[in-house]
């Protein structure tokens, strides 16, 4: 919702949000640092910052196409992209969950994205569908790599070089694109100030936090929450009127979403 009222491009609250918030996580490191001495990675974290920099400029630019809602409901196909590439990459077999809910979840993803050519919400839902499925590819991306990267003690640390490398990799994206605004002003820079604090440093810690905390199925299924909150605020809010089969592809997402991870211990 940050990111849609602030008006601005994909690449300008890509790169200010991760700009804002590395005094803030600066700090967090210095403190993490004087309570142990942990190992840390430092190439991996910046990989998987490229990948979460990618997902950030193509989801700014979805949520302005496709709304908020919508935008982060077709983001949530990364659960399915990630077993996967697992797959792909390192033999890790999926379950029969996965395959049964694949071809589910790309029909929803249809019916989200208007790319049935039905009438659907927003000023092109066709390009933020696909925009927002190659946020998920990048999502995933940052996933997998950063499970590899992160150990006790090491929290922070991996999050501020990821913030590093996203907000390098938004730049780099935004200046031959003249899609980085420097200069984005008021109000807009104070809604990408709160984006930094609670979207990028207070929500990232908790997630990160909580996750390993918690089983797969019931991580996965609480993390639904927020698509299912982003389409109801995007509705009373900021006044969003996706269509019935747009709504019906969102539930149909979700489900599928929730049917995986269900699977998953």
């Amino acid at each position: 919702m940050f990111i849609k009222v602030s008006g601005t491009t994909g690449s300008t609250s890509a790169f200010w949000r991760c700009l804002l918030s590395l005094p803030v996580l600066l700090a967090l490191v210095w403190w993490e640092r004087r309570r142990g001495t942990a190992r840390r990675r430092v190439l991996l974290p910046l990989l998987a910052g490229v990948g979460l920099g990618v997902d950030f400029v193509l989801w700014g630019d979805a949520i302005g196409l496709v709304g908020a809602g919508v935008a982060t409901v077709v983001l949530s196909v990364q659960v399915v992209i990630v077993p996967a590439v697992a797959f792909l990459v390192h033999g890790e077999r999926p379950s029969k969950r996965f395959l049964v809910a694949v071809p589910v979840l790309l029909g929803g993803i249809v019916l989200a994205g208007g790319l049935a050519g039905t009438p659907a919400f927003g000023a092109d839902p066709v390009l933020g569908a696909v925009l927002a499925l190659g946020a998920g590819l990048g999502y995933a991306a940052y996933l997998l790599m950063i499970r590899h990267s992160t150990g006790p003690g090491a929290r922070e640390h991996t999050l501020c070089l990821a913030t590093v490398s996203a907000g390098v990799v938004a730049a780099v994206l935004g200046v031959p694109t003249d899609r980085l605004d420097l200069t984005p002003g008021w109000p807009a820079l104070g809604w990408l100030l709160a984006l930094a604090l609670v979207g990028q440093v207070v929500g990232w810690l908790l997630i990160s936090t909580a996750l390993p905390r918690l089983s797969s199925s019931t991580g996965a299924t609480l993390m639904l929450l927020q698509p299912v909150i982003a389409i109801l605020l995007g509705i009373a809010l900021l006044e969003e009127r996706p269509s019935t089969l747009q709504l019906t592809g969102c539930c149909v997402v979700l489900a599928s979403v929730a049917f995986v991870g269900k699977a998953r211990r």
